[in-house]
């Protein structure tokens, strides 16, 4: 048996959870596991009236409440650099006032206090934080102090800083037995569950295993995955999320872990906490192989650097290129390589000497918010967004940005006038993290959504429980033109040519009013458009006539009902057949269909029951759109006749349109849960929990070249 000390990753915060917090995640959780641990801070508070302690208090609490907020609510309060600077501010007031030194300020602790939603998860080994370095004289700096205490030049170990949650797997003889969040380095919260829905964390180590690890590392959201999770409440109507990381840390606090698994969460292994076996290798480079070879994923730019200047060039190449990865980073964490020697170097404070997280130039900026202006959506929704002076981040000029909602405003405090700060990263869509209050003019005004739609003047109702207001007015024209842009779009009935301006133009001339308008354009109306000549004309109207052959569960989807986005849409029109069937049946008809329950079913059942949904249907079925669909036959006939299959992942050259159609039209039937009743699970890539479910209950698992083979369909 033997122990190793291990390194722990920064996050994106300063020096005190390497786990990622709101706030901080700003640093990782590199630390090393076993070996010397950093001492205890017994001096306490100095009670006083003194301007310099009472800073030091008003700081203590304005970071305990950030931190509170970023690791257990995954609801940032203040931007990161906001809160870098006054935790740096904090740690200068700190050493050079010792006598204010408190055992329970932030840069005395890592993380935040676990959330009593979750048992406690005791970790073996703190889960500790890095210190950070913010340019090339603190890097310099900190290889010059590293060189001093080893006595020779050290070599180290470069890694991007995962934009996440620090969390930490346990195996016992090879076996996940546990798993937990870094809470507040000593205790976070068990999300067993959770995580053994994750694609990425193997439930079985691969051979040699020593008797106990608990690898360390980072939880994240892919970009990629994060777009697909966001066209999909897009689709539905539903709240988008606002970024990759809060998305990823909400996923991994879920109370039902087949959500978690929907949130198609990735991990990369960067260290380990407690062990027992086999020595493990001299070098962190060689810790990381190890883990690779166990079956953990490792991220694949790891890279060891002999000098200073080569990490310098490391840290440069990746601030530049960060925006090519398909997740998000905010830094790169520097570690000794030498393990004996990172454990001789040990700890200054809570910090260890051997590591520091170099953060990259924040993805944010200040600027003015002009305004707060709104838009409404196709359900009436009213969405706030700001108007801003225009301000360059990350080489894009960015004019407006999301604020989510009236209630996010207000918890916020953000006032038309004021300074705010505004992040921009990747793909993510701008948004305003919080005002800056001490540039706040005098004559700033709280927040209040308007009470009538900003668009028709229609009252705007606020239904309970709900963060949203919507107009209550149908006809409302913002509401018809987002009504045809959706129907229009790809996934939808795939109209190419009619965007936002088209849309937007039909609607204010009166020639839509809705979308069975659109059967009955003819050239000489869209003559009448702006910027419209003949050619595009024909064009448009060629891509209409194709529409109409798309089928009922095109015309589902395109609807925009509440909940019903492609795939339901799929499963409605293939139990039904008929848009007529459909509008007829019972709510208890519908919540019975396979992968159908109570809450969609309650949606499409309150759509048909408007009087002017059934009118747009009658209208677009004497226009010739194809209402129908292939009823997925109670008698199934077919190579599958009878075979209930179920879809996860991605496939490599079929869209889960297209495996679903030629499943139906072998007999098959496709369902979107695992039960007893499944003949066959079909896996791609990144599945999610309805493969665990699969395995649990011995369903068979194909792929895509098993599945053209049982409906004998060829390359």
């Amino acid at each position: 048996m033997n122990s190793a000390p291990v390194a722990t990753e920064p996050t994106s915060r300063n020096r005190w959870d390497i786990s990622r917090s709101p706030l901080a995640k700003r640093h990782g959780s590199h630390a090393p596991a076993n070996g010397p641990q950093p001492p205890t801070v017994v001096t306490g508070p100095v009670a006083t009236t003194d301007p310099v302690a009472q800073r030091a208090r008003a700081l203590r609490a304005q970071l305990a409440e950030a931190n509170h907020a970023y690791h257990v609510l995954d609801a940032p309060l203040i931007a990161d650099e906001t809160y870098d600077a006054l935790l740096r501010e904090l740690s200068d007031l700190e050493a050079a006032h010792p006598e204010l030194a408190d055992p329970e300020s932030p840069t005395q602790r890592v993380g935040g206090v676990p959330s009593s939603d979750f048992p406690p998860y005791r970790h073996g080994v703190p889960m500790l934080s890095l210190a950070n370095a913010f340019d090339d004289t603190d890097l310099r700096a900190f290889d010059a102090r590293v060189e001093k205490l080893a006595g020779n030049r050290p070599g180290y170990v470069c890694e991007l800083k995962i934009d996440g949650v620090a969390s930490s797997l346990r195996y016992q003889n090879g076996m996940l037995r546990s798993a937990g969040t870094r809470g507040d380095g000593t205790v976070g919260e068990e999300v067993t569950p959770n995580v053994r829905g994750i694609a990425d964390i193997p439930r079985r180590l691969k051979p040699p295993f020593p008797a106990k690890l608990d690898a360390r590392g980072e939880i994240y959201l892919r970009k990629s995955a994060f777009a697909v999770l966001n066209a999909a409440r897009e689709a539905s109507g539903l709240t988008l999320y606002a970024n990759p990381r809060n998305t990823a840390a909400g996923g991994l606090r879920q109370k039902d872990p087949s959500i978690t698994a929907e949130r198609k969460l990735s991990f990369f292994a960067y260290a380990v906490g407690a062990y027992e076996g086999s020595p493990l290798p001299p070098s962190q480079s060689g810790l990381l192989a190890t883990l690779q070879q166990m079956g953990l994923r490792v991220n694949e730019h790891a890279t060891a650097c002999a000098t200073i200047d080569d990490v310098l060039a490391f840290c440069r190449r990746w601030e530049e290129e960060r925006t090519t990865l398909d997740y998000e980073i905010d830094g790169v964490v520097i570690k000794v390589n030498d393990l004996a020697l990172q454990a001789r170097l040990g700890y200054a404070g809570k910090d260890p000497r051997w590591a520091i997280a170099f953060k990259f130039r924040a993805q944010e900026a200040r600027t003015k918010l002009r305004e707060i202006d709104v838009n409404v959506s196709r359900s009436g929704k009213l969405n706030p967004y700001a108007v801003l002076e225009p301000v360059s981040i990350g080489g894009v000029t960015v004019k407006m940005a999301t604020l989510h909602n009236e209630a996010d405003i207000l918890r916020k405090d953000i006032r038309a006038g004021d300074t705010v700060i505004v992040h921009r990263a990747g793909d993510v869509i701008p948004y305003v993290v919080g005002p800056v209050v001490e540039l706040r003019p005098p004559d700033a005004k709280p927040y209040r959504l308007p009470q009538r739609c900003p668009v028709c003047g229609s009252p705007v109702d606020h239904p309970p429980g709900d963060v949203f207001a919507y107009c209550t007015n149908v006809a409302c024209p913002a509401q018809r033109r987002e009504r045809l842009r959706h129907w229009c779009s790809r996934g939808a009935m795939d109209i190419e040519g009619v965007g936002d301006a088209l849309a937007a133009a039909l609607v204010e001339n009166g020639a839509c009013r809705d979308v069975a308008d659109l059967y009955a354009l003819d050239e000489a109306a869209l003559l009448t458009l702006p910027r419209m000549g003949e050619r595009s004309a024909r064009n448009v109207l060629r891509e209409i006539a194709a529409s109409r052959a798309r089928g009922l569960a095109r015309v589902l989807a395109a609807l925009g009902i509440r909940y019903v986005g492609s795939q339901n849409a799929a499963l409605l029109a293939g139990a039904f057949g008929t848009a007529d069937a459909l509008a007829t049946a019972t709510q208890e008809a519908m919540a019975t269909t396979e992968g159908i329950g109570p809450q969609i079913a309650e949606s499409v059942a309150f759509f048909f029951a408007q009087p002017q949904n059934r009118d747009v249907i009658e209208r677009l079925r004497a226009r010739g759109v194809d209402l129908t669909a292939p009823l997925q036959p109670k008698e199934a006939v077919g190579a599958l006749a009878g075979k209930t299959f179920v879809l996860t992942g991605t496939l490599p050259s079929l869209s889960r349109e297209e495996a679903s159609a030629l499943i139906l039209g072998a007999g098959g039937k496709v369902a979107s849960a695992v039960s007893k009743k499944t003949n066959y699970v079909v896996a791609g890539d990144e599945p999610g929990s309805k493969l665990a479910k699969a395995e649990s209950l011995g369903v068979p698992i194909v792929g895509e070249v098993e599945l053209r083979a049982l409906l004998a369909v060829h390359f």
